[in-house]
């Protein structure tokens, strides 16, 4: 059998031609369903209607102390998985595709709050997140119009007549936002790693991907916290620094934070820290299966232990569904070429068994989230509510910071 990690080297061209990789593997897979019209329609009906069945390099402890100096701005914490390889269960052969986080579900974040906030940057085991290129493609920008846009765009780019240029000078407004979230990255993260492309990445990512690392080159590296750093300093009586000093978490999907969001102990600690001491907590696409990481805390020794009454349970979530994976996995950048492909598990399923109640919608691709006030905590379903999370999220900052000073 033979064990493969997907890297630059495999992607094919960008007119649409394939490269052979070894004699296992056939990239014209993907193609052939994008060329295929009747293929293509059922694809855009997939991503648009749902069935009723589906719920659904590291810091010292020195340095970073630094990054969490006295500010006289109010402060937020932003949590990004570090994660960089996603596991496969299928197909055997590949072992696991590069990943990363979303900027696209990050940036407006940082653009709608920088002027008010102070961001602590954290990761859970305090190394460099990295950016995925995939989230980079121009279709993610169309935010609530994604589910209808992703597969048009993706033929385009797969025609003869073709041209970069051409493509992007067709979609000013969106090549804008991509720049704006890209500025915003290099003023708030510095340089960062970016995924390998896949064999089904965009054609356009391929020459954007280069043009973003020669950028990301210019910036100096960043330090971040680490989830048990930022418990420990909290709990330091010695230590100025306090969760109880901010206001909100949001945290970014990808498929990243599917390998170091679940049952992750020193997670559950962070977001019971952050109810106990009342601020916000924003969750985005893949990264509600952070829920599940709930059931666990750590105490002063360091260990983990499991809650007894877990008040997040009484939250309903809103995350990206099985049906929705299953679209991605069959056709877009996911899908291994010629292969049926399968992650380990599926976010909504892991997030329904630990107990979790989902909200739900019919059409998968339309903004949908959900709020507890119980526990202060929002969720969204991927890229195309990131717009309306934030409006809710600077809503529900408001009515809280009011509350505070009136009491």
């Amino acid at each position: 059998m033979v064990t493969k990690i997907w890297i630059l080297g495999d992607i094919p061209s960008l007119q649409g031609k394939t490269v052979p990789i070894t004699s296992t593997y056939d990239d014209r897979g993907g193609l052939t369903l994008l060329k295929n019209p009747m293929i293509t329609l059922l694809a855009l009906i997939m991503i648009t209607i749902n069935t009723a069945s589906y719920g659904q390099n590291t810091p010292t402890e020195s340095t970073e102390k630094e990054q969490v100096m006295p500010t006289t701005k109010r402060r937020a914490l932003i949590i990004i998985s570090s994660a960089r390889q996603l596991p496969l269960a299928k197909p055997a052969e590949v072992k696991s595709i590069s990943t990363g986080f979303f900027l696209v579900e990050l940036a407006q974040i940082l653009r709608e709050f920088e002027n008010e906030y102070e961001f602590t940057f954290v990761t859970p085991d305090g190394k460099a997140p990295q950016l995925d290129i995939n989230g980079m493609a121009l279709s993610m920008h169309y935010i609530e119009k994604i589910g209808m846009k992703t597969i048009p765009l993706r033929r385009k780019q797969y025609r003869r007549s073709y041209d970069i240029n051409n493509f992007r000078q067709s979609y000013p407004e969106l090549v804008a936002r991509r720049e704006q979230e890209v500025q915003l990255l290099e003023r708030h993260l510095g340089k960062l790693p970016i995924s390998e492309l896949l064999p089904n990445s965009e054609p356009e990512l391929t020459a954007y991907r280069s043009e973003l690392i020669g950028r990301l080159d210019q910036l100096p590296e960043h330090t971040f916290l680490s989830l048990e750093t930022l418990v420990q300093r909290h709990r330091d009586s010695t230590d100025s620094f306090t969760l109880a000093d901010f206001d909100f978490i949001h945290t970014p999907g990808g498929h990243a934070p599917m390998v170091d969001f679940r049952d992750n102990p020193w997670l559950g600690e962070t977001l019971h820290l952050a109810r106990e001491n009342g601020f916000v907590i924003s969750l985005i696409c893949h990264a509600p299966i952070a829920v599940t990481s709930t059931s666990q805390r750590v105490d002063a020794q360091g260990s983990a232990y499991f809650v007894g009454e877990n008040p997040f349970l009484a939250a309903s979530i809103s995350t990206v569904p099985k049906i929705g994976e299953l679209f991605g996995l069959w056709l877009l950048y996911p899908h291994v070429p010629g292969k049926k492909t399968r992650t380990t598990y599926f976010v909504d399923k892991a997030i329904k068994e630990e107990g979790f109640k989902l909200k739900t919608c019919i059409n998968i691709a339309a903004p949908l989230l959900a709020y507890e006030p119980s526990v202060q905590l929002l969720t969204g379903n991927g890229p195309q509510a990131i717009d309306k999370q934030i409006a809710k999220l600077r809503s529900i900052l408001t009515s809280t910071l009011a509350n505070q000073k009136s009491n």
